[in-house]
């Protein structure tokens, strides 16, 4: 009897994974950002489904979730701030604690990720102390009205095609790293956290990241 063929083993290709707080907002930005720039590595820009949406619970859906990945891959956890008296303090804590330990990345924003979406638009230093705050007294409705969404709505899901006009993601790049040099700059001793700090952005280092890991470069927080 012949012998059978031994099966060649397929190399495992590494991923960018990333867990996201919010249901829609979030993942429709994410993913139309890779439908631009990556939509032929669509296959490895994997934004997770999960029904986590707390801070720590989120973290630890990525560490559970890492453990059967392959070596190389990228993890990057995307999540608010929200008003104190949602998630304290103690809790952002714990989950920047649990990801550091874990070698997993914050994509973090306060008061909320309409921030980021914002700065396509202007930079602004104002400080919000809830999301609705921000909707209310930013200008960030107003701008988008006159970009043709009359009604903003966090499960818009053409809200990156509107914003990357323009060179919007260009811009919210510029500004967010702007900003973030800004407010480190003045924040108060031994209150440095991003998530005590307000306003407080990073969210385009994962984009940055992306990028990177496309392009076979050392992650940005390396």
């Amino acid at each position: 009897m012949p012998k059978r063929k031994s099966k060649s083993k397929i190399p495992l290709i590494a991923a960018f994974h990333i867990f996201c707080e919010g249901e829609k907002t979030e993942p429709y930005y994410i993913r139309g950002y890779i439908d631009n720039y990556h939509s032929d590595k669509k296959n490895i820009l994997l934004v997770e489904d999960t029904k986590k949406n707390t801070p720590v619970q989120l973290v630890e859906a990525a560490v559970a979730h890492k453990k059967g990945t392959t070596i190389g891959d990228i993890y990057w956890v995307v999540f608010d701030r929200e008003s104190t008296t949602k998630y304290s303090n103690e809790l952002h804590h714990e989950a920047r604690v649990l990801a550091d330990k874990n070698n997993i990345e914050i994509a973090f924003s306060n008061v909320c990720f309409e921030l980021w979406l914002l700065l396509h638009m202007e930079y602004s230093a104002a400080s919000y102390d809830s999301c609705d705050n921000l909707l209310k007294k930013s200008k960030l409705k107003s701008l988008l009205r006159a970009r043709g969404i009359s009604d903003y709505d966090k499960g818009f899901a053409f809200l990156f095609d509107t914003l990357k006009n323009e060179n919007g993601v260009e811009n919210a790049m510029r500004n967010s790293n702007k900003l973030r040099s800004f407010v480190l700059s003045g924040a108060e001793q031994g209150k440095e956290q991003p998530h005590q700090i307000n306003p407080y952005i990073d969210v385009q280092d994962m984009f940055a990241d992306m990028d990177n890991f496309i392009n076979g470069k050392p992650s940005i927080r390396k």
